[in-house]
């Protein structure tokens, strides 16, 4: 085998050898990314996660289902799949069942939702919903606009993640005032994702608010968060020992 030969093999082995090396880095990394976010969603490969839906407000109908909340709920349904999960579809007033076993996604406010109401009375009672118009936050108010010439009509999201403690799988409370606010705040977790993940890890808890910015004008695709009420969360043990007293 003469030199130019043997350059031209031993560059070709070089080559092969350091696209292999960055395949499985990249692979590594990719399945590093995978059990990160599997890890924060409480969504392991194959298991079931519960997706709690709440009710139309002005539906004369029990059952009825608002058109934002049904595409919140398709993009939550692939946001799980995509962990390599199942989605379990259940009405707000059907579920009986207690916290950490499955992951759960929980849609819309109190008033549409008892899970939800639920939920916030055992680990954020310093939040209170005002109907459809405001979101109360201790002594910080975010209210509704109404959309006119002079304003965009921005509305309000909580986007929280309770840990249950001991070990238990999360749930993730996505409440709006109003469907659409809904539907934004899934986007937003949907986008945040890895960097949520990256700050709260496997049993973290966060209590954010969420600015819909125009939504008669942008729909669900324009969000912000404006708030980090976080502090607002009660301890997994003491709102459970208090729910016991």
């Amino acid at each position: 085998m003469t030199d130019a030969v043997l350059n031209v093999v031993l560059g070709l082995l070089t080559s092969a050898i350091g696209a292999a090396a960055g395949w499985l880095l990249q692979t590594a990394r990719r399945r590093r990314r995978a059990a990160r976010l599997q890890a924060f969603f409480g969504l392991p490969s194959g298991s079931e996660c519960l997706l709690v839906v709440n009710r139309h407000m002005k539906s004369p109908s029990q059952n009825s289902v608002h058109r934002d909340d049904v595409s919140a709920l398709m993009e939550l349904a692939v946001l799980v799949n995509s962990c390599g999960a199942r989605p379990d579809i259940a009405a707000h007033d059907q579920v009986r069942q207690g916290l950490g076993r499955q992951a759960e996604f929980c849609l819309g406010g109190p008033s549409s939702n008892e899970r939800t109401a639920a939920h916030l009375n055992w680990r954020l009672p310093a939040v209170r919903f005002d109907g459809g118009s405001s979101i109360t936050v201790g002594d910080r108010e975010f209210r509704m606009e109404l959309a006119t010439e002079d304003s965009p009509g921005d509305t309000f999201a909580l986007l929280a993640r309770l840990d249950p403690g001991d070990g238990g799988r999360p749930v993730f409370v996505i409440s709006g005032l109003t469907a659409i606010a809904n539907h934004a705040a899934v986007r937003y977790l949907s986008a945040h994702q890895r960097e949520l993940a990256r700050r709260v890890g496997a049993h973290g808890t966060f209590a954010l608010v969420l600015r819909v910015v125009g939504p008669v004008t942008y729909g669900p695709d324009v969000v912000e968060l404006v708030a980090d009420v976080t502090e607002a969360t009660a301890p997994a043990q003491a709102a459970a020992a208090a729910g016991t007293g």
